[in-house]
């Protein structure tokens, strides 16, 4: 009996956005992948380059930000899919990042089809995967806690 090849190990990194308004408060930033999930802009961290770089590159890479100020690591989750017949276990290192500006661009070439801003709540029920609701919510307890400028 042959024995199992390990799991292909990935890394990402991504970023939580967020934007204060004056009339809803906090907004969330969710982008909306080729099979019409919700989630956050992520992606592979190059090799040498750190998480919290890869993740600003990422984030201004799928949605056209590019004021990104970070400012706490948030959560890192992982899970197992497969890819052509292998298995992988993908971590992923979320960031929660600040923009000012609220005007994104869905990059199509990466795979973007939407771009919302969202407040909290409705963020949560529109985000796709349980471990994203999770990452978001403890983002909006680190946005709460943040001083207001």
């Amino acid at each position: 009996m042959a024995a199992k090849a390990a799991p292909l190990e990935e890394t990402s990194a991504g970023g939580v956005v967020f934007r204060r308004t004056p009339e809803n408060g906090a907004l969330f930033l969710l982008i909306r992948d080729s099979y019409r999930n919700w989630g956050f802009p992520k992606g592979h961290v190059e090799p040498g380059e750190e998480r919290a770089d890869a993740a600003r590159r990422e984030v201004a890479e799928e949605t056209g930000l590019a004021d990104l100020v970070i400012h706490v690591p948030v959560q890192d989750i992982d899970w197992f899919f497969r890819f052509r017949g292998r298995l992988i276990h993908k971590t992923c290192a979320f960031y929660l990042m600040e923009s000012a500006a609220g005007e994104v661009c869905p990059q199509k070439d990466e795979g973007i089809t939407a771009c919302r801003w969202l407040p909290f709540e409705e963020a949560f029920k529109t985000v796709s995967y349980a471990n994203a609701r999770e990452v978001l919510r403890a983002a909006g307890q680190l946005v709460a806690a943040l001083a207001v400028p």
